[in-house]
Parts: structure tokens; C-alpha cells; sequence
């Protein structure tokens, strides 16, 4: 690949110009940041490409896991810190200070989630977040006399997806969301890559995230990688190759509190062409482990702290 043709300058460049030019915002975490309304990039899908970023370390084993979580419906952050991920602790850890006023750490807090039943069922369920929307959406049925009953089992929206893929792959209604506004309220934070629209042509599936609010500086490394690994993984149940992802961004922010985040990443220079090989293939799109995946040539430069606004 041609360094200067590499698909993280795309990522680099918007940083830049958000950095640059962005509006200064108040924002609901206090930080503010400067942002922009509006923003697309697309990626390589072909020949075992993902868009790992190189110019900082990410922990794609980290972000699998959480995906994987997602699929099973788990909404407790139990699981996750068995498997020592942490990304999603800051929010319980937060409600948990506020309304007991104990200022406990956060290695403790977890250690709390792993050992105690009662403590994790209480301080450890994020509310109705995206795995609960993607596989169990609410579902309800005539009760009689104008009213209705919650069905026990929701919608699986992934569910209907493989099969409408399989069954009909030149639908335009290949989409799931986890923007479910009956119960945003009830989140510990409202999905921000919030809906997906699938695309088969020539035999390959494509991909678009909508992401209405992205931190670009944190989040998107993340949120690139793993829209792309769930391509990947539907298209192989779907006995499709992967094609491309298509990414757009409503509000994509920086935090004013990144900038030395920003200045090195932007100092450095993008190299390499990163592969994700799937090594196995399950029976359904839920029975994937992380012994499936492997990444080869990827040699990113050191990884960037920096603080996750709450």
C-alpha cells in the first residue's frame, strides 16, 4: 500500500480539521469539546482487510469481547470484567459514587461485581444498552380491552437480519438500530453507533454505521473495528465475502481536555495493511469466542492514553 494512499489518512485528516476547525461545544459531560455535524469514511474490506488504526495501539481483542457481549443480550458488565474489560465500568462506577457517596476505586468496584451476586445484579446492569435492543427488542401482544402484554422473548433483530440476507439479500431493509426512544431513559448511555444498513452485491456484503455521536479521539477506534468485524461475521454466515464499510458521523467531537492525544497521534504516519482472519465458522452468528479471530500484520506505533469523559 502507498503511504500516502493509506486508508487511516482519511481518519487523520478529519482529526485535523475537527482539531483545527471545529465548534467549541458544551457538552453533557462538562469537558466540552470542538466538533463537526457530519462526517463519512469508507474502508476496505476485501482480502482480509480491517481498519486497525497504526498510529496508536488498539486492543482489538478488547473490542471483539464487548461485540461478542453485545450478541449475547448481557447487559450487566459482569461478564466483561471477568474478562478483564473495563470500558464500560466509568458509567455503574459513576452511579454507584454518586448515590452511596462511598468514593471506592475502581479495581475494587470490579472485584465487588465479580464476587458478589447481589452487589453486580444491582450496581452492575447498564439498563436496556445495545445487545438488550440488537437481540431482544421489546415485543408486545392484544391483552384485551385496548391493552397489551410484554411478550417474555423480544425481537432478535440480528436473528432477522442473517435471514434476510440469506432469503432476500436485495432487500432495503437490512437495518437494526439500538435506538429504541421508549427506554433511553433507562441506558446508562444511549447507543451511540446507533443503526446499521446492510447492502449484498457480487456477492459480497457492505456495510453502513450511522453513529450519531462519535468521539473520534477515543470511541472510533473502537467503533471502526468492530462495525467492520460484525460485517465479517455476517458475511460469513451469510456465505458472503466481505465488501466495504461505509462509516458516517453526526456529531464527531474531540475532548478540549485530548489535545496532547491529538498532537502526537497526528505527528505520527500511518504504515501497515493489518488482516483479521475468522478461524472457524459456528452455527449461528451468537456462538462465536474469541479463540475464532486472529489478527496478523499488525504492528501499530504505542498506545495513546487518554481520560474517557463520563
Amino acid at each position: 500500500m502507498n503511504p500516502d494512499q493509506h486508508y487511516e489518512h482519511q481518519y487523520l485528516d478529519l482529526m485535523r480539521h475537527i482539531w483545527m476547525n471545529g465548534d467549541e461545544r458544551v457538552d453533557r459531560t462538562g469537558v466540552g469539546t470542538r466538533a463537526i455535524f457530519g462526517a463519512t469514511m469508507r474502508f476496505d474490506l476485501t482480502d482480509l482487510a480491517i481498519p486497525l488504526l497504526t498510529t496508536k495501539r488498539v486492543f482489538w481483542k478488547t473490542a471483539t469481547r464487548e461485540m461478542l457481549w453485545f450478541l449475547t443480550g448481557d447487559t450487566n458488565i459482569r461478564s466483561l470484567v471477568e474478562q478483564k474489560v473495563h470500558i464500560w465500568t466509568d458509567w455503574p462506577l459513576d452511579k454507584y459514587r454518586k448515590e452511596t457517596g462511598d468514593e471506592i476505586s475502581r479495581d475494587a468496584f470490579e472485584q465487588r461485581i465479580i464476587e458478589d451476586d447481589a452487589f453486580a445484579q444491582q450496581w452492575g446492569d447498564l439498563g436496556p444498552v445495545y445487545g438488550k435492543q440488537w437481540v431482544n427488542w421489546p415485543s408486545y401482544v392484544p391483552a384485551g380491552e385496548g391493552l397489551y402484554r410484554r411478550e417474555e422473548k423480544g425481537i432478535n433483530q440480528i436473528q432477522l437480519l442473517i435471514d434476510g440476507l440469506k432469503n432476500n439479500p436485495g432487500s432495503r431493509r437490512h437495518i437494526f438500530t439500538g435506538w429504541n426512544v421508549a427506554e433511553l431513559d433507562e441506558m446508562a448511555l444511549p447507543p451511540c453507533h446507533k443503526t446499521y444498513q446492510f447492502y449484498v452485491a457480487n456477492g459480497k456484503l457492505s456495510g453502513i454505521l450511522y453513529q450519531r455521536s462519535c468521539d473520534l479521539g477515543l470511541g472510533f477506534a473502537f467503533n471502526v473495528y468492530s462495525a467492520a468485524l460484525l460485517i465479517r461475521m455476517i458475511a460469513q454466515q451469510c456465505d458472503l465475502e466481505p465488501g466495504e464499510l461505509v462509516w458516517n458521523g453526526g456529531d464527531v467531537h474531540l475532548y478540549m481536555n485530548h489535545s496532547e492525544l491529538v498532537e502526537e497521534q497526528l505527528s505520527r504516519t500511518p504504515a501497515g495493511e493489518p488482516k483479521l482472519k475468522i478461524l472457524d465458522k459456528p452455527k449461528s452468528i451468537f456462538d462465536y469466542s474469541i479463540t475464532d479471530f486472529e489478527v496478523l500484520d499488525y504492528a501499530p506505533q504505542p498506545h495513546i492514553s487518554a481520560p474517557v469523559a463520563v
